[in-house]
């Protein structure tokens, strides 16, 4: 009898000793859970702005070419992104059947204010033999009528000699203003023609941002607004200039001219997006690791009190320093997941690690 007892107390001990211990639901479920931050929806002051894209443009690019044809392109001063000022040589045509000419009108010139000066000088003594009465009205009358003539034919040797330095000039292209060359068009040696484009340039080197906006946009917009535009060696600043006054009726669209006083990586031609700052207001603000994308749409998660996450719509705006502005969905004082959202879906447990203030 006393084995048998001591075999069943045996079994009893081992029975017990096997047995699992019981185990927590609520423990269960947050070890299999998510870990996961909240984040409030905090309201700050903003730069309001307007995001365009547009190429940067010279301020005025000026087509340049000669006024004179058939003439050999005998030196080339410029090259291509050099500076210039303003009545620079550029470039020269062969000028030697000019030179020529320019002598000859110069000599018809000398010779006719020579014809003047005779002419002077015999109506001159004409006059004094004339009080003595020594020659006849009529001669007198010729001498002032030679005089006349004399003058005449100066005037026209001037006024040809006038024409043809001119047409001399010509054969010597000068920057009309201060500029970069941004264009050359022409080779040394290569005969011109009158009109045609030969070089081209940026008038004083300025440049400007042009950009394409709709009008209720455009309406935001004012001369003096600040611009930001983004370039390989950071950020350059510049300065609305001018808004178009109407907008495109196709496209409805208008376009804003913006200053660049320093361009510095930026070239014409560049297509870039800038930033046209037009004041400061309220925004809410959330860091940018709370708003993830889901199905194209912008959403956030909310933690109800037993622990589960809930998927919400927002609409997002603008993005600063690693915030994103809620335009719509939530307000002032909200809390949401920020790390952890990215691999959350609705209906799921998550774990709060840690619950700032609002």
């Amino acid at each position: 009898m006393r084995a048998s007892v001591f075999l069943c107390l045996a079994a009893g001990v081992l029975a017990a000793c096997g047995k699992s211990p019981s185990k927590d639901p609520a423990t269960e479920a947050d070890n299999a859970s998510l870990a996961v931050t909240l984040a409030p929806v905090v309201e700050r002051s903003l730069d309001r702005a307007v995001i365009a894209s547009g190429p940067v443009s010279a301020w005025e690019e000026m087509q340049l070419g000669v006024e004179i044809s058939g003439q050999r392109v005998t030196a080339l001063n410029v090259e291509v992104g050099e500076r210039v000022k303003k009545g620079q040589v550029l470039l020269e045509l062969d000028h030697r059947m000019l030179d020529s000419d320019l002598r000859q009108a110069q000599a018809a010139r000398d010779e006719a204010e020579a014809g003047v000066k005779l002419a002077q000088a015999n109506l001159q003594r004409g006059q004094m033999l004339a009080k003595d009465k020594l020659i006849s009205a009529s001669a007198f009358d010729e001498l002032r009528a030679a005089l006349v003539q004399a003058q005449a034919r100066s005037a026209t040797a001037r006024a040809q000699y006038d024409g043809v330095k001119l047409k001399r000039d010509f054969a010597e292209l000068r920057a009309p203003d201060d500029g970069i060359i941004a264009k050359r068009m022409v080779q040394p040696g290569q005969v011109v023609m009158a009109g045609g484009e030969l070089l081209r340039l940026i008038r004083q080197g300025r440049l400007e941002w042009r950009a394409e906006l709709p009008e209720a946009e455009l309406s935001r917009v004012r001369p003096g607004m600040a611009v930001q535009l983004a370039s390989s060696n950071g950020e350059v600043l510049g300065k609305v200039r001018a808004v178009s006054p109407g907008v495109d009726t196709s496209t409805r669209t208008g376009t804003i001219y913006a200053d660049l006083p320093a361009p510095g990586a930026l070239k014409v031609g560049a297509f870039v997006e800038g930033r046209v700052v037009t004041g400061k207001g309220p925004a809410l603000m959330l860091p940018a690791a709370a708003v993830v994308q889901r199905d194209g749409y912008s959403v956030v998660f909310t933690v109800d009190d037993k622990k589960i996450a809930h998927r919400l719509r927002v609409q997002t705006g603008a993005t600063r320093d690693g915030q994103v502005e809620i335009v719509a969905g939530l307000k002032a004082g909200d809390v949401v997941v920020e790390r952890g959202a990215g691999f959350l879906s609705d209906g799921d447990r998550v774990r709060v690690v840690a619950t700032p203030t609002p």
